[in-house]
């Protein structure tokens, strides 16, 4: 027997105190078992720390990263005031950024954040790019460039999202059928942000239109504000389960389901069962969230993602999930050791499971997605949020 890649004296999160050493070739994880001895063409010494599956950003504004000193900070404040009823008018201050987009800034800006991702073994994002009658496709064009540099390191799908509306932005439809045509992974949609019912299920069934056109999943940003009379989310989840498009259909946000009445919530989260959709919240980002630990108790699959990093939503942000993880701990008070594990599921096995990515488990026979901590356990990891030694994507070494 020998390996391409051997990992010895790793800890994994279900093996105890007990250590297993990991054995890949070509691509994949062959054997797990105690004291293998085979040759390999590399070998790392995991020294008792944590081995785990690699993270996965479900939700990041990739085009946006690094620009909100273009911006200022008004869309800030409206954003992030106390009870997010200014959220849409943060949009529309934000979106005056897009008047000087050029792919040619946007992928330096892109390579930078992506390279932080491989450091903090983030190695699966979903990218969403502004497609509409202001970016054009100057952010798909960049992402697109990005994917494919990248693409023995993170795997990036690239959404197509109309982030000013369809009907509020007449050319937005156009521009994302393009975007699509491009190679565009996801087909994106806001639809809350239209200013009427009516309109925002045209939002949802045009995009639909294009998804299914393209046999493409979806992804949609979800309710992103203070008000509990918003109903994207339900016109979502059914159109979802109409068209037959259960389990490709992610939903981010949905800031408003903490407004919901208990009734109409657990309405909400029958639906969201039935059409198989996932729900990324990114509670950093804004005063309202997600009901995570309920989503995750009633079976819900639910991630955390990163959002935004240094643009007009949210100043900070490193690409590093753990460092999330640890935000949603305070935020969600969710603070037990075994909440802490539930968190780190957010950040790696539910988040694939969110985004459609297959096999992702740390089993035999599934790729190598890999991190080695430096410490012994997730608490421990939570509380560093330290990158991981080395990052091995598809069987291969990529630490930076």
């Amino acid at each position: 027997m020998s390996f391409d890649l051997l990992i010895k004296n790793a800890r994994t999160r279900f093996s105890g105190k007990e250590t297993r050493d990991i054995g890949i070739r070509e691509g994949k994880v062959v054997e797990i078992a105690t004291n293998l001895k085979a040759d390999s063409k590399e070998l790392i010494d995991a020294q008792g720390n944590l081995v785990t599956e690699t993270f996965v950003n479900g939700h990041l504004h990739l085009c946006k990263v690094y620009t909100l000193s273009m911006v200022g900070e008004d869309a800030l404040t409206s954003y992030q005031g106390g009870s997010m009823g200014k959220a849409m008018t943060a949009i529309e201050l934000a979106s005056k950024v897009k008047e000087q987009y050029n792919e040619s800034w946007i992928i330096e800006n892109v390579r930078k954040a992506v390279k932080l991702a491989v450091k903090n073994g983030v190695t699966h994002i979903r990218a969403f790019a502004d497609t509409d009658t202001k970016a054009k496709l100057e952010g798909v064009k960049a992402l697109l460039k990005a994917r494919e540099e990248f693409k023995d390191s993170v795997e990036l799908q690239v959404v197509a999202f109309p982030q000013d509306g369809v009907v509020r932005d007449p050319g937005a439809e156009d521009y994302v059928d393009k975007a699509m045509q491009l190679g565009a992974d996801v087909v994106g949609g806001i639809p809350w942000i239209e200013y009427t019912d009516e309109d925002e299920q045209k939002h949802i069934d045009l995009m639909f239109k294009l998804a299914k056109k393209y046999n493409k999943d979806v992804s949609m940003l979800i309710d992103d504000a203070g008000d509990a009379g918003l109903r994207t989310l339900e016109m979502l989840a059914v159109k979802t389960i109409k068209e037959g498009w259960e389990g490709r259909v992610m939903v981010h946000h949905a800031r408003a389901m903490e407004l919901y009445a208990e009734p109409y919530f657990r309405k909400v989260v029958a639906l969201l069962k039935k059409a198989q959709i996932g729900v990324v919240s990114d509670p950093h980002t804004g005063p309202l969230h997600a009901r995570v630990r309920d989503l995750y108790d009633e079976g819900v699959n639910v991630a955390l993602g990163q959002d935004d990093i240094a643009d007009a939503y949210y100043p900070f942000g490193r690409n590093n999930m753990l460092e999330v993880a640890f935000l949603a701990a305070h935020l969600l008070w969710m603070t037990t050791l075994e909440e802490l594990n539930i968190l780190y599921d957010l950040i790696t096995t539910n988040a694939a499971k969110a985004m459609g990515i297959k096999n992702f488990k740390l089993e035999k026979g599934n790729p190598a997605n890999l991190v080695v901590l430096d410490t012994e356990t997730v608490w421990q990891a939570l509380t560093d949020h330290n990158p991981p030694l080395y990052v091995i994507k598809n069987g291969k070494n990529v630490t930076l």
